[in-house]
């Protein structure tokens, strides 16, 4: 039986050589050869010039393999008998001595076989199966039978397949001519696969002959080229050919349907590729959907399958592999994989129960309960930053993204994305948002020790550093301020950070810790965007220090712009840029904190209640900050001790995000962009504090794990002072001395709640006498404006706006007396109640009795009296049975920008989803692995 070798070649001079004498070599010659050169740009020619062939073909412009073999078959091979064969060889795959004789004589036993595939070794482990055997699944993707085995005779039973690789293939040319030869759309992934198929409906055998053994340097789809081939483009072909096998071999009337499910498809697989932590695949995904819409080679190769079938397709059946049968050969596949030296190589870290970290988390609750107790079973928090959160969850969803906002005299435009984590936040305490508020208070000590708890035990393998971090982390003066001034964005933020951290540096090497970290990313910066530079900075560290995982922290800040560009637009109109970066929440006097003071980690102005336990105690009052100094030190202490030890180097990076959280806290400190009454405040700190308080923390961490056995004394020293530290902020928590204090749910008075509830459009005008004599105007709507309403962009109006300047001259008429007509502009704004509060200052005693009296006088109010919330009045002419008058506009992007956060933080969900088996610690790790940037969790 005369044999035709045909080895075609394409930038393959590094390989050739060694495959064209392993061609000289064989036991059993064939009796033509026949190189083709497809235009390589390298040596190629120039290694088969001097070859041993029947002829050389050279092709002018690169073609696929197939094309360039049937071009060798036209010029090079003259027509031959019924029993002539061909072998079909690449420049990258080298035939063992005995691999033609072997296939010789499995065919010359065997005359209904067509096709005889060899055992395809790797080039670079001879004894290692690269691939043996293919078949498809009931649904018709392809299914290697081997990859990457170790050779041990394992499967020299198999025979008879479906399917063998193009590699060493032997074919029979009458069968090859017949059939059409490869398909041309296929040029490279299922070439083989696909003609295999059409052989086997044609009537004839397919063989493996195990004895045979071809070695191969690369994989299909990377033949020819000279570079590397990644993921992506080989999902892309792989998912390409499957798309062009299946239209190509669909019934006619199920033609459409598959092409119309192309695109839906593709969607629910990249949901899929998500779950599995491949996003990188996810454009492959649909560049191979898109390009099987555009497909026009599937009539041609439609027909050409018709011409060459003479069975059903039930005559491959018996090859096909079950469902069950798939999932446990790829199951093998996976466990054969699996990298052994990562299974033995985890580390030990400190038990959470074993080391005392349970005990500490359960003494932060119960000191928590215990300074919080005023707080208790209240249904909501007000005062300071805070106010009570709508009752209702579809109000709290309603106030997200862009649209009208209800606050002031109300303007469309964008809320901030903070209003997105209050909607969430509230949703969890469905029957009563409001407290979720009061249960994050009271349960922020436990939380924010647990966070600390973990990230410690992550920089070192001891129980006792852990510990003393979490105590020093959850009674942080920056948190312990927090709560006492109602920032409750800078507290999510200060229980966040820890896990932030740990995300980050996970993300060098897992697909669901970049996840984790982007959604960590943008609740950080939705609750405290004073430090939204400080995270730029750090995700820029992130890449610079990661190279090689550089791709799993670029769209880390993606959720955040997305959350932000709104918001961004609309400040970016106004010409507020700084304004971006202005504390969500209710408007409050920051305080003016000291460098110093700043430096000793307090943001509100004090030493956080030391001076007034001081006088209290009949001290000096220089004995507050020398004493809040004192106990400070040992932390600092530590931090430099890490920096000075010999393996100090891992504390460099906490002491750097020390320093970056200081500046910025002071930058914050210097910016004002807030209208507090008749103030511009400046931008709270306290979140930047927290970042600064980290760095140390993470540092003292370092310098514990360091010491080793000595120490215990410098631990019990940290616990102490930050526990000592604590007691003056916790005392004014206690006694109830703080700006927060427990409410009932709503700061208006009640009457004008009822009122709300039946008329929400009815507004509010709050009167509230200043120091200076003047008169602050502000408006609420319906039953008062809640938390998920206060909006930055009307905190940080600087400029009068005709509607501002028309509330501000209806406010002076109202608090004296004029001709002016009242009852008209009421009604012309929905204003039904007037409330005038009692000013923070006696000062402004004068102005409120001034007020009170030309509202008495006022012939179209009606008095009803003093209420908790002040002195009340009320338009009957708006309050009556009438409609709004004033109509909240719209915004046409509203739905737009809430499906683009759906899609965008959906698909992140997706990527953060943990969906890989977490392997257990076998190995205790020394010193200096227990770095900072060398951990993380590989769930590749």
């Amino acid at each position: 039986m005369p044999v035709t070798a045909i080895l075609v070649a394409r930038n393959g001079a590094d390989q050739l050589p060694l495959t064209l004498d392993a061609l000289a070599r064989q036991t059993r010659q064939p009796d033509a050869i026949v190189l083709v050169d497809d235009a390589s740009t390298d040596a190629t020619a120039s290694v088969l010039g001097p070859a041993r062939a029947t002829q050389i073909v050279a092709i002018d412009s690169p073609r696929p393999y197939a094309q360039a073999l049937s071009q060798a078959l036209r010029e090079a091979v003259p027509p031959g008998g019924a029993d002539d064969w061909l072998w079909l060889l690449s420049h990258d795959s080298a035939p063992q001595a005995g691999a033609l004789a072997a296939l010789v004589a499995a065919v010359e036993v065997a005359p209904s076989v067509a096709v005889a595939g060899p055992k395809v070794m790797r080039w670079d482990a001879r004894d290692v199966i690269a691939a043996y055997g293919a078949t498809v699944s009931r649904l018709g993707a392809t299914v290697p039978l081997v990859v990457d085995e170790l050779d041990q005779a394992q499967h020299d039973r198999r025979s008879d397949v479906l399917a063998v690789g193009r590699e060493g293939m032997l074919v029979r040319r009458s069968v090859y001519a017949e059939l059409g030869g490869f398909d041309p759309a296929l040029p490279t992934v299922d070439a083989a696969l696909d003609f295999c198929i059409r052989v086997r409906l044609a009537g004839h055998r397919i063989v493996g002959v195990p004895t045979a053994r071809v070695t191969r340097a690369t994989a299909p789809e990377g033949w020819g080229r000279t570079a590397p081939v990644g993921d992506a483009v080989a999902a892309r072909a792989a998912r390409a050919a499957q798309l062009h096998r299946r239209l190509v071999a669909a019934p006619p009337l199920a033609v459409p349907l598959h092409w119309l499910s192309l695109v839906p498809l593709a969607i629910v697989r990249s949901l899929a590729l998500l779950l599995r932590k491949q996003p990188g695949l996810v454009t492959a995904e649909f560049r191979a959907a898109l390009g099987a819409l555009a497909d026009a080679r599937v009539p041609a190769a439609r027909r050409n399958l018709a011409r060459g079938k003479r069975l059903r397709w039930s005559a491959i059946a018996p090859f096909r592999m079950p469902p069950a049968e798939v999932r446990r050969l790829r199951s093998q596949q996976r466990d054969l994989h699996a990298s052994p030296v990562l299974d033995s190589t985890e580390r030990v870290r400190a038990g959470f129960f074993a080391a005392g970290g349970a005990w500490i988390v359960l003494f932060l609750l119960a000191a928590g309960a215990l300074v919080l107790a005023r707080f208790l079973g209240a249904p909501a928090l007000d005062g300071g930053g805070l106010a009570p959160l709508s009752t209702r969850v579809a109000d709290l969803w309603a106030s997200v993204g862009v649209g009208y906002q209800p606050i002031g005299t109300g303007f469309v435009g964008a809320s901030d994305p903070f209003a997105f984590v209050l909607a969430i936040l509230g949703s969890i305490a469905f029957w009563s948002p409001s407290s979720a508020i009061v249960a994050l208070y009271v349960l922020a000590l436990p939380l924010a020790g647990l966070g600390a708890w973990w990230f410690a035990a992550r920089l070192s393998s001891r129980g006792w550093a852990p510990a003393a971090a979490a105590l020093a982390w959850a009674l942080a003066p920056p948190l312990l301020a927090d709560l006492s001034t109602g920032h409750l964005g800078a507290v999510i933020a200060h229980l966040t950070l820890p896990w932030l951290l740990l995300a980050l540096i996970g993300a060098a090497r897992s697909w669901s810790a970049s996840g984790v970290a982007a959604i960590l990313f943008a609740l950080v910066g939705a609750c405290a965007p004073p430090i939204i530079p400080l995270l730029l900075v750090l995700w820029i560290v992130c890449l610079v220090a990661n190279p090689r995982g550089v791709h799993r922290y670029m769209g880390l800040p993606i959720p955040l712009a997305v959350l932000f560009t709104p918001l961004v637009i609309d400040q970016g109109l106004r010409g507020s840029w700084l304004a971006l970066l202005a504390d969500p929440g209710v408007p409050s006097d920051s305080g003016g904190s000291s460098a110093l003071q700043l430096l000793l980690g307090s943001p509100s102005g004090g030493t956080d209640g030391a001076a007034a336990l001081v006088d209290a105690l009949g001290l000096p009052g220089l004995a507050a900050p020398i004493a809040m100094a004192v106990l400070f030190a040992p932390l600092v202490v530590l931090a430099l001790v890490a920096l000075a030890h010999p393996r100090g180097g891992r504390s460099i990076p906490a002491l750097l995000l020390a320093l970056g959280g200081y500046l910025s806290a002071v930058l914050a400190s210097h910016v004002a962009v807030t209208v507090v009454e008749d103030q511009v405040t400046t931008l709270w700190p306290g979140t930047a504090l927290s970042v600064y308080w980290l760095g140390l923390v993470a540092a003292s961490v370092v310098a514990l794990d360091a010491l080793g056995a000595r120490a215990a004394l410098a631990t019990v020293v940290l616990a102490a002072t930050s526990l000592l530290a604590a007691v003056p902020a916790s005392v004014a928590l206690v006694s109830g001395s703080t700006a927060v204090q427990a409410s009932g749910g709503a700061h208006l008075p009640a009457y004008v709640g009822a009122e709300a509830a039946a008329k929400p459009w009815l507004r509010t005008l709050v009167l509230t006498p200043l120091a200076d004599g003047s008169l602050a105007a502000d408006v609420e709507h319906g039953a008062g404006t809640a938390l998920e309403d206060e909006s930055t962009i009307w905190a940080t109006a600087t400029r009068l706006s005709s509607d501002r300047a028309a509330l501000a001259e209806l406010a002076a008429n109202l608090a004296s007396r004029s001709g002016f007509d009242v009852a008209a502009a009421l009604a012309a704004n929905d204003i039904a109640f007037i409330v005038v509060r009692r000013g923070a200052a006696d000062e402004g005693a004068v102005t409120r009795d001034r007020a009170i009296e030309a509202l008495d006088a006022d012939a179209q109010l009606t008095a009803v009296g003093a209420t908790a919330g002040g002195q009340l009045w009320f338009a009957p002419a708006v309050a009556g049975e009438r409609g709004p008058t004033v109509h909240p506009g719209s915004s046409p992007f509203r739905e737009l920008v809430l499906v683009a956060d759906g899609l965008v933080f959906g698909v992140v969900l997706l990527l953060a989803i943990p969906t890989s088996r977490r392997r257990r610690s076998t190995v205790a790790p020394t010193a200096d692995e227990v770095a900072l940037a060398g951990t993380g969790d590989d769930d590749e």
